[in-house]
Formats: structure tokens, sequence, C-alpha cells
């Protein structure tokens, strides 16, 4: 009986060619937004922040509808929760507003805990609208705390935002204000917040919870007939997503430095956006919501002088995109490209296949 002891063993890989250089790109391209505020002007930083902060709640918000399935339009409550963590610890508890970010974090955490409780018993659109119902009881909600301004809402001590961490050496090696090394060192942190989110989604669907994940969206009742423990991964998804989303939402209102109850439980500026973003970039995908962000900001920037023309505009674009890409404009490079630069599908390499 004749074997052969040189056929190579098969191998399991994820990576392509596209994905090795993109990924030398991205590190020259971090490298590069670090330093930007060595040469841009505040604008471009604040901009920037706009474009980062964003970019986080968009593959937050992928990650629970587009790999989860669970489509929340109470993303909101989260951003919400998150802020007023972050002002409850300044405020009421004497912390410093960078460290008090985390805070944000943990507090959509704790909220996300007893909505799911509820929203889980809920299917397609009725958990959609029960999350949003959630949200507009923590609106409400808030709007009674008066420690925190209540309806009206407060500001930042001065004192806390002209004290906050590194922004006196930030001010002395950029020769700028107070108020401008606030917007760098923000900056700063969003973009940190950004790469981490990206690299650790990334990391998540390479994994074999990934690749449960992406079976229990598909079929859940098939997942859990080849041990995929559904309910396990929902929880795992649902309370990762409100805490990076709690994390950027208290960031966020760190730069603005002002809060409210309407504006801090927006469902336009924190959910609707945000679903504009993944669906015309590219829902399921890592790439959709980085393309799906540039286009929404150019959009703004081009309509944001054109009142209730601006939203009809962004919805009219949403529709067309849907009806002639229904996987968004990255769906659509791909299908004419091939070009994956987050590639999560595993392919058999080595043994037989090639020989």
């Amino acid at each position: 009986m004749r074997t052969d002891t040189h056929t190579p063993p098969f191998v399991v890989s994820t990576h392509t060619r596209a994905s090795q250089i993109a990924a030398v790109l991205a590190v020259a391209l971090v490298a590069v937004l670090i330093f930007l505020p060595f040469f841009a002007g505040r604008g471009l930083i604040q901009d920037m922040f706009f474009i980062l902060t964003m970019l986080v709640l968009a593959q937050f918000w992928n990650l629970l509808a587009g790999y989860g399935g669970m489509v929340s339009i109470g993303q909101q409550a989260f951003v919400g929760m998150g802020a007023y963590a972050m002002f409850g610890g300044v405020i009421l508890a004497g912390m410093d507003p960078i460290p008090a970010i985390l805070l944000g974090g943990l507090a959509a955490v704790i909220v996300a805990i007893p909505t799911a409780f509820f929203a889980f018993r809920l299917q397609g659109p009725y958990f959609a609208i029960g999350t949003w119902v959630i949200a507009e009881v923590m609106r409400l909600s808030m709007a009674q705390v008066k420690a925190l301004g209540g309806g009206t809402g407060t500001s930042l001590p001065r004192s806390a935002t002209r004290e906050m961490w590194a922004t006196d050496w930030i001010a002395t090696v950029f020769d700028v204000r107070n108020s401008a090394a606030r917007d760098i060192l923000t900056y700063w942190l969003a973009l940190a917040l950004a790469a981490a989110t990206i690299a650790a989604i990334y990391a998540l669907l390479r994994s074999k919870p990934g690749l449960a994940l992406s079976a229990v969206r598909d079929n859940p009742e098939a997942a859990k007939s080849v041990g995929v423990d559904a309910g396990r991964m929902k929880w795992f998804v649902f309370l990762t997503s409100a805490f990076g989303t709690g994390l950027a939402g208290a960031l966020i209102y760190v730069q603005k430095a002002r809060i409210s109850p309407d504006a801090a439980f927006s469902v336009t500026d924190w959910t609707a956006y945000v679903l504009f973003i993944v669906i015309i970039g590219g829902i399921g995908t890592i790439e959709g919501p980085i393309i799906g962000v540039i286009v929404f900001f150019l959009l703004q920037s081009l309509l944001a002088d054109y009142g209730s023309w601006y939203l009809f505009t962004l919805g009219i674009i949403g529709i067309v995109v849907m009806l002639v890409a229904p996987r968004g404009l990255w769906g659509l490079i791909t299908d004419k490209t091939g070009i994956q630069l987050f590639p999560v599908r595993r392919r058999l390499s080595g043994g037989a296949l090639d020989t």
C-alpha cells in the first residue's frame, strides 16, 4: 500500500493578498492620523473627531445588526446613558472627564442587561420598536434628574475642562488654547477607540465565536442543532455593542462639554444617521461602515445648509442605494473586483487541493 508522505497538510486561512496590503496601509494611515494635529487646523481635527466617533457607533451597530441579526433603533439609549454617566462622575464625584469615560461604558452595560431581558422576548420589528421605547423611557427619566440639569441639561464644570488630563501638556506642545487642546486630546482618544473597535471586531469575526455568531444570525435553530449557544451569543453581542456605544457617547460629550436629554438621546443623531451609514456602506461587513461614514460626512458637508431637504436627500440616497446595491456600496465594489480588505470567510488550502 503506497502512501504519499510529501502531501502538505490542510491549512485554513482567512487572509488574502489584498488584506495583507490593507493591513500595512492601515498601520501607515493610523501613524499619519496620530501626527495630524501637528499640521492640521482645529476645524479638520473636529471633522475627524466626528468621523471617527460616528464610525465607532456604526461598527457597533453593524456588529449588533449585521452580524448578530438584532436590528435595534434604540442605540441612542446607550449613547445617552454613557454621556450622562460621564457627566455624573465629573459633577457628582469630582472625577476627571477622561477616566470618567469608562463610567459611560459600564453604565451602558448596566442599562443593557434589563433591556436585553425585555427586548430578547421580541422578534423582528417588535424588537426594533421595543429598543426605541426603552430609549425614550431613559430620555424621560434623565430629564427628571435635577442634579444633572433636568430637562434643560447642563455643562461640564469649567475647572474640569480646564484641568483635564494632558490638556496642559498638549496646550504647551502645540501652543494652543485649552479648548483646542481638548479637541486634540479627544481626537486622539477617538482615533484609539476607532482602531481598537475595528481590530477587536475583526478578531472576533475570525475566531470560533465569530463563526458561531454568523451561524446564529443566518439560522438560529440550525446553529443550536450543532451545539451553538444562540442565547449566549446574543447576550455577548448585545452587551459588547452597548459597552462600545456607551464609551463613544461619553467621549462625544467630553468634547461637546454640554448635555441635554433631547441631544444625548436623539434618535436622529445616534441611530438614524448610524443606520444610514451602515446601510449605504454595506451591512455585515467591516469595510461598509468605513465607506458609509465618509459618504455621510461628504453629504452632510454639502447639504447641511438645506434644512429639511438635507434629511429628504439622505433618505432618497439611502433608498436608491438599497435598490441598486442591496449589499451597499462595498458589496457593489466587492462584486466588481473581488477585493476584501477584512476577509472573514475561511478557505481551505494545501493537501490534495494544491496537487
